[in-house]
Parts: structure tokens; sequence; C-alpha cells
């Protein structure tokens, strides 16, 4: 199997093995059996953060195919406790969470992907994240071969990030996991209103102020409405989201360092700001639509400047070639490297 099959973006060559584990026994099992036999290891979620080189694979591919969620907590002592299973489709997480009034799950619709993946990157969007309502992490740790739990303060989580993907070692393939998660458990509180409306953007589309809360199922339409309207939102029929969603993180930078005029945002981190990227590479010179060549395969999307796309018979390559001329051409301009979001497989950018 090619694992442009299992990748938003669409590249991708072969893979040695792919196994879909219909358990946590079967899927602890194939990771377990790749290690002993010193094989490399790829862990493949809803592969929409994943850039696979057009040699593809030489190791096992490891899928969770379970999609469960479990109520662990029904609310009734002030909160609710929820688990998902690691295979579990993200949005369709959220919009049970919306539906079922578990709030601080709303602002992050649309996302694609699975369960398992969310607290590795620490996902956010719309002023929400993950970690708002993280409360444990299950997984397998492949260094100690042992199951382990790892508590919200022991995920240390931070701006797309989080200790699960910093101990993650890096070797040919690329990054390789040291745990892998086999389910998620969430904690948050019901209501009919969401959790305060934190960004602007979001807000305005609301047409009510920052910090108010509104109807979850408010959010959550305003959300994917947002999103779809810079390509966010997968659509077979749409070349726009033939990505990864944004491809570089917003940069956290000095405040002195931000260019004239760009945003900033509070980083959470002292004497540190955050600042648009889609901003840089905007006023780097990179708009919307833009492309190395007329008519070449990878192009920025056409509704927003921070997804890289496949318009369509594009290789891996041609998407690496296209990120590093963004990611110089802000460097040249501003003197800022932008980082690249997805886990990349056996390319560098």
């Amino acid at each position: 199997m090619n694992l442009a099959d299992l990748t938003t973006l669409r590249v991708g060559g072969p893979a040695r093995e792919v196994h879909e584990a219909g358990s946590e026994a079967e899927l602890i099992d194939a990771v377990r059996s790749a290690d002993d036999a010193g094989i490399p290891l790829l862990v493949v979620g809803g592969g929409s953060n994943l850039l696979v080189s057009d040699a593809g694979f030489d190791g096992v591919v490891v899928r969770d195919g379970r999609e469960d969620v479990s109520l662990v907590n029904d609310g009734a002592c002030g909160g609710v406790s929820i688990t998902a299973t690691a295979g579990t489709r993200w949005d369709a997480l959220v919009e049970q969470a919306v539906a079922s009034r578990w709030v601080g799950f709303e602002a992050l619709s649309g996302i694609p992907g699975s369960t398992g993946a969310t607290p590795i990157q620490n996902v956010g969007a719309y002023g929400a994240e993950v970690a708002d309502v993280v409360a444990l992490v299950r997984t397998w740790d492949r260094a100690e071969s042992e199951l382990r739990s790892l508590p919200l303060v022991k995920a240390e989580f931070g701006y797309r990030d989080s200790m699960l993907k910093r101990s993650m070692t890096h070797g040919p393939w690329g990054p390789t996991p040291r745990f892998v998660v086999l389910d998620v458990t969430f904690h948050t509180r019901m209501a009919s209103l969401s959790a305060p409306v934190r960004y602007a953007q979001l807000a305005a589309a609301l047409d009510v102020e920052q910090g108010e809360r509104v109807p979850i199922t408010d959010v959550r339409e305003a959300v994917l409405a947002l999103r779809a309207s810079k390509g966010m939102v997968l659509d077979p029929a749409d070349h726009d989201t033939w990505s990864a969603g944004s491809f570089f993180t917003n940069p956290v930078i000095p405040d002195d360092a931000v260019p004239e005029g760009a945003p900033r945002f509070p980083s959470g981190r002292d004497g540190l700001v955050k600042t648009s990227a889609a901003w840089l590479i905007e006023h780097a010179g990179f708009g919307r639509g833009f492309a190395i060549a007329p008519g070449a395969p990878a192009s920025l999307s056409t509704k927003h400047t921070l997804a890289v796309t496949n318009r369509g018979g594009a290789t891996a390559a041609d998407l690496v070639a296209l990120a590093r001329a963004v990611r110089d051409g802000v460097r040249d301009a501003f003197g800022i490297e932008l980082v690249p979001e997805p886990v990349t497989v056996g390319v560098t950018i």
C-alpha cells in the first residue's frame, strides 16, 4: 500500500507492511513485534499531519482501527469524563461532544485526524487547544515495554508541543515515538453555553465580544464555516483541502523581533510573543495560490497562504520544494525561521 492513500496530502510511496489493529492487544503486539525485530515503525492516525517521501517507508505502519468513546463519569458530581480510543476520528468526537453538551471541544471542530494524535501536537484552533480538556493520556511506552498513563501535569503541554512530542527520537526515516497513544481521557463540564470565546475572528463571526459564552452549537457551526472558507475542512473535490492544514506554526519570538504591522498574540512565555505565520508568508511575497512555476502540481492554497497543497499529481518532492521556497523567502524578508508543523518521513524541509 502506498502511504499516499493514508495521508491528506496524498503523497508518499509504499510501506513494507501496514497493520490495522482492531484491539488494544493487537496494537501493542504489532508495535512490540516491530521493535523486537528492529524494524522501523510508523504510527499513522488520520494522516492529516504527515508528509512522506516518494520512496515510501521501509518499515511497519501501524494504525489503530478502534473508534470507541465511553462516558467514564456522567457529570452528576459537576464534571464529565470521556475516554476515546486513539483511532477515533477527532471531529466525530467533537460532534458527539457538542451534541452531548460537553463544553470545551466546540472551537476544535473540523480538525481532521485521529484523537490519539491530538495530545502529541497539542492541537489547537480559534483560541482553544486540546490541553484545555485532556485529563489523562494512556500509552504504550516502547522504551520500557509497559503501559504508562500520563496525567495532564506529566504531559507538559505547550504551544503545539508536549512531552509526547519531545520524547520522539529522530532517525533517517523521521521522528519515531517513544509513547504510542492508546486512548485519551478528557474531563470537562456539561452546559449549553460554550467556553469563553477567546479568538477575535471567531468572536466577530458570532457577533459577540471576546470572553462571552454562546450556545456551543453556534460555536461549532461558526468554526466549521470559518475553516471551510480557508480550505481547512476535508473535501475530496477541493484541492485546497489536499493539504496538512497549517504547514507552519506561528513563530514565538521576542517582541522586538516582530515586524512592523505584524500581529502580536500572548505566548504564555516571558518576554516572547506569538506572531502570524500567514502574515509573514503573505508579506514576504507569497500570495494565495503561489506556485514555483505556472501550472505546478503543488501550490499554496487559493484560500489560505498557510496551507501547502497538492493540486493533483504532486510528489513529496514538489511539496518540499514549495515549502522550502516559502520558508527561505520569509527568512530572507524578516529574519524569522518558520518551523514546519507536519511530521516528515524520509524528507527534510
